[in-house]
């Protein structure tokens, strides 16, 4: 796999795209044992990084609900439903 980078230093899109290719490898089935252990370990390292950052953007989002005016006026549950 060449030169692998710190989980923490990838984008939730470049930490996605990575997992998206140890599961690629993992189910081809073409990985020894050995390998196929370390890909596990990696691909729920970074399935751990992309939840975390997925969690970061919705407390953010849950945290910025703007009034009429554009002024922050209150918390609202992220998948809540606007009317």
């Amino acid at each position: 796999m060449g030169t692998v980078p710190d989980i923490a230093s990838l984008s939730f899109e470049e930490a996605l795209k990575e997992l998206e290719n140890v599961v690629r490898r993992l189910e081809s089935g073409d990985a020894p044992l050995d390998e196929s252990i370390d890909l596990y370990a990696r691909g729920d390292a970074l399935r751990a990084h992309c939840q975390a950052r997925l969690d970061a953007a919705q407390a953010r989002i849950e945290a910025i609900v703007a009034d009429r005016d554009g002024k922050p006026q209150a918390l609202r549950p992220f998948d809540e439903t606007q009317g």
